[in-house]
């Protein structure tokens, strides 16, 4: 495993390289304030353990310094401007929609080192989540999936319009939230949830009892076995689709 920092389409990155072939690519975005490496540090101290995988690339990303309205304006490391923290007030979607160029550098990048666009996953915890939707639900529908901490998507959002108006095969949904978050409330995150479900994603919620805005050991080992099952090794993607082959032929 080697990790390493650099910087890529604009972005100061941390990357946890493969023990083995790299055959998929997992982008993990962190929340405001934020950084890539300390994103890394968080989930490595939660599990207690690296997160590292065998086949997969884990890019930590760091978003830029810019002005954020909730701090009065102050400088911070946050992937898009906010009103306020709240569901209920319009999105900042001219700072949403530039990130959203810069990350699909980062995805492209990746298609050019080999990686299909359908083994390449996207999520964060609660900013960089909602980063993430709108990433995948509108501007990439043919990633391997989309998951998000944490996080909620305002009540008017521009995924729910995108969606309204969308024919193609959606990225499956894994979502979890605390039930007893005081920033992002888990109403916020359950309402998220189900306009997506109504809207046709495929989706998957899990609530966790007595979890604040945080991460949980037990909500990053589900999170660990969705990715896996969203991005297994070629040699067992290919072993699957042999048994079922042969299981349809002995039909």
């Amino acid at each position: 495993m080697a990790a390493v920092t650099g910087t890529s389409a604009r972005l100061r990155q941390f990357v946890v390289s493969p023990t083995g072939q790299h055959t998929a690519s997992l982008i993990m975005l962190h929340g405001s304030g934020d950084s890539g490496q300390r994103f890394r540090e968080w989930i490595k101290h939660v599990l207690n353990q690296d997160l590292v995988f065998q086949h997969i690339k884990i890019i930590y990303p760091t978003a830029p310094l810019r002005p954020y309205t909730p701090m009065n304006g102050g400088l911070s490391n946050v992937w898009f401007d906010r009103y306020k923290i709240s569901n209920d007030c319009p999105e900042h979607l001219e700072s949403i929609d530039s990130m959203c160029q810069v990350l699909a550098n980062l995805i492209d990048e990746e298609v050019k080192n080999g990686i299909k666009k359908n083994r390449i996953l996207v999520g964060g915890f609660s900013m960089g989540g909602c980063m993430a939707l709108h990433l995948a639900f509108r501007k990439h529908r043919d990633l391997a999936g989309v998951f998000v901490l944490s996080s909620f998507l305002n009540k008017t959002s521009a995924v729910y319009q995108a969606l309204k108006k969308n024919e193609d095969t959606l990225p499956e949904l894994f979502q979890c939230h605390g039930t007893t978050d005081e920033l992002v409330l888990h109403s916020w995150g359950e309402e998220t949830n189900s306009i997506l479900k109504s809207l046709g994603v495929n989706t998957t919620f899990h609530s966790f009892t007595n979890l604040f805005h945080e991460l949980s050991k037990s909500e990053l080992e589900k999170l660990k076995s969705w990715i896996l099952e969203k991005l297994p090794r070629e040699m067992e993607k290919k072993q699957v689709n042999k048994t079922s082959i042969l299981s349809s032929n002995s039909m």
